[in-house]
């Protein structure tokens, strides 16, 4: 049963997913979290930042993951397949249909109503986010964080998947310190 969930979850994805990886997230997100609670917020938040700093594909890096977690090795092949089949089966047949229509109003049309749809999915996700990050760091720190990973993006040209690496660097040795922080509290040194 667990292998037929893991398939439809990502066939959903696979099939709903129009616009390319980041369309997909908040898919994967209400399959993984919503509907079949195999991970939670802070989980998948993980999930994702490990998957952008990865090369490749952002929705089958993250079925390969959600479906090893799950189900082994054969719930990861099983979730790849199940994200990357429709997308071949709809390349194939989408675009030889298509391609003969491309120049009509209406294909056009198509293509570029789905963008708003993707980004309000977006924003949404982006949200949910800021509201988890905001409980856990504080509001100031986590709006911080969104302005200069921003700027550094859109106006230094620093890569997405540096930022993600550099934050969990930071992570991690902050981390480490947080035990000695505590344990220097605790014997009342420095105070």
């Amino acid at each position: 049963m667990k292998q037929l969930d893991l398939f439809l979850a990502f066939l959903r994805v696979g099939l709903l997913g129009y616009g390319g990886g980041p369309s997909s997230i908040p898919l994967v997100h209400k399959e993984v979290v919503g509907k079949y609670k195999w991970m939670d917020d802070d989980e998948f938040s993980d999930v994702l930042a490990l998957g952008n700093t990865l090369p490749g594909p952002i929705a089958t890096k993250m079925a390969g993951y959600i479906g090893y977690r799950v189900a082994g090795v054969l719930g990861m092949i099983n979730a790849v397949l199940a994200t990357i089949v429709p997308t071949i089966f709809a390349m194939i047949i989408l675009l030889t249909f298509l391609s003969s229509f491309k120049d009509q109003p209406w294909v056009q049309g198509m293509t570029k109503a789905v963008v708003p749809v993707v980004c309000v999915m977006l924003a949404t996700l982006t949200w949910d986010f800021f509201k988890k990050s905001k409980d856990s760091l504080g509001w100031k720190f986590a709006a911080g964080i969104i302005v200069v990973s921003f700027l550094l993006i859109e106006f230094v040209g620093v890569h997405p998947g540096i930022i993600i690496g550099v934050l969990l660097v930071a992570a991690i040795v902050k981390r480490d310190k947080a035990p000695q922080v505590e344990e220097r509290i605790e014997k009342g040194v420095g105070m």
